[in-house]
C-alpha cells in the first residue's frame, strides 16, 4: 500500500541579512528530509530546538514555502499544487500548534473558532455548523455550554483540546502535532495524549508527531526519525531505534532521558564532533533501520 504522505529530498533555506552592507548569508534550515507516513500511523520527529523539526512540519502543509523536494499527499505533489488545490488539500491536512495561548484568535469566541474552517469552506448552513461544532466540541472532551466563551477564560490543556477540535473539523485524514503538549502542565499532558490516541483509533488519523520528549514518542509512536542540523540522521522503528541506536547523536539523546530513579546514575553520553559526518547519507542498515553512519 503507498504512503499517505511521502516526504522528498525535502530543503528549507532561509536568507539572513545580519547588517546593511553585509552580504545576506545563507541558513539551511531542512537539508534533503525524507520520509513516509502510512494511513493511520504515528510517525515520530525528535530532535533538540533548532533542528529543522518544526519547520519540516510547516514546509509539509506549506505554512513555509520549501525551497526544494517534494511532498506527495496521496500521489500527489502539494508543493506543485495552485492556490485553489492547495485550499482543498488542507481540508485532509491539518496542524495542532505547540502553543495553546497564542495559537487561538483572542478576539473570537471558541464557538466562532472551531467554526472558521467549515467557513471558509462553505461547508453547510449555520445551523449544521453549529450542530458540527457542539459535537467536535464534545468529541475532544468539553461541555458545549463554554462555546461562546474566549480563549482566556480556558485553561491551557482546554485550549488545546479546542485547538484539536478546530483540526478536526474538515475530517482530515493526517495531522501534524507540533509539540502539542510541551507548553502544557505535566498533569494535563498525559490527558491531551490520551485525547489524541482516543482520537486515532475513532478516526483513523495518522499523525506526523513532533516532540523533543523521548518518552513521549517511545508510548506513541511506531516509527522515529531523528533529526540533527536540519537533516535526518537516523530513522527506525520506534523501539529497535531505542534498543539499538546506531548514530552518535542519537545515543547521546537517549542517553539524557531521565530515569525515574534516584539511586540511579545517568550515564550520559557527550556528542563529539567529530563523530558526525554531516555528508553521510542515511543508509539502510538493517532492515527498516536507516542511519547516517
Amino acid at each position: 500500500m503507498a504512503p499517505l504522505v511521502e516526504v522528498r529530498h525535502l530543503v528549507k533555506q532561509f536568507t539572513r541579512r545580519e547588517g546593511f552592507l553585509t552580504k545576506p548569508g545563507i541558513v539551511r534550515a531542512v537539508t534533503d528530509v525524507s520520509f513516509t507516513v502510512d494511513e493511520g500511523e504515528t510517525f515520530g520527529l525528535v530532535g533538540e530546538s533548532g533542528s529543522g523539526k518544526t519547520t519540516t512540519g510547516r514546509c509539509i502543509l506549506r505554512l513555509i514555502e520549501p525551497t526544494s523536494g517534494e511532498v506527495l499527499f496521496r500521489g500527489q505533489n502539494v508543493l506543485a499544487f495552485s492556490h485553489e488545490e492547495l485550499r482543498q488539500a488542507r481540508r485532509h491536512m491539518q496542524i495542532v500548534f505547540q502553543d495553546p495561548y497564542s495559537s487561538l484568535n483572542p478576539r473570537m469566541r471558541v464557538r466562532q473558532i472551531i467554526e472558521e474552517p467549515l467557513v471558509i469552506h462553505k461547508m453547510g448552513n449555520k445551523e449544521e455548523r453549529m450542530a458540527r461544532v457542539a459535537d467536535l466540541y464534545r468529541l475532544v472532551g468539553l461541555d458545549p455550554s463554554t462555546l461562546d466563551r474566549y480563549p482566556h477564560e480556558f485553561s491551557g490543556g482546554q485550549r488545546q483540546r479546542i485547538g484539536v477540535a478546530r483540526a478536526l473539523a474538515l475530517n482530515p485524514s493526517f495531522i501534524i502535532a507540533d509539540e502539542p503538549v510541551s507548553a502544557l502542565d505535566v498533569s494535563i499532558q498525559a490527558q491531551v495524549v490520551n485525547l489524541l490516541i482516543e482520537l486515532q483509533q475513532k478516526l483513523g488519523l495518522a499523525y506526523l508527531f513532533i516532540a523533543h520528549d523521548l518518552r513521549l514518542v517511545e508510548h506513541l509512536c511506531r516509527r522515529t526519525a531523528v533529526m540533527y542540523l536540519g537533516r535526518i540522521v537516523e530513522m527506525a522503528d520506534t523501539a529497535r531505534l531505542f534498543n539499538a541506536p546506531q548514530h552518535a547523536y542519537t545515543k547521546a539523546l537517549l542517553s539524557a532521558i531521565p530515569v525515574p530513579d534516584p539511586d540511579h546514575t545517568p550515564a550520559r553520553i557527550e556528542l563529539n564532533q567529530k563523530d558526525v559526518n554531516l555528508d553521510a547519507p542515511l543508509r539502510e542498515i538493517q532492515p527498516g533501520h536507516w542511519a547516517a553512519v
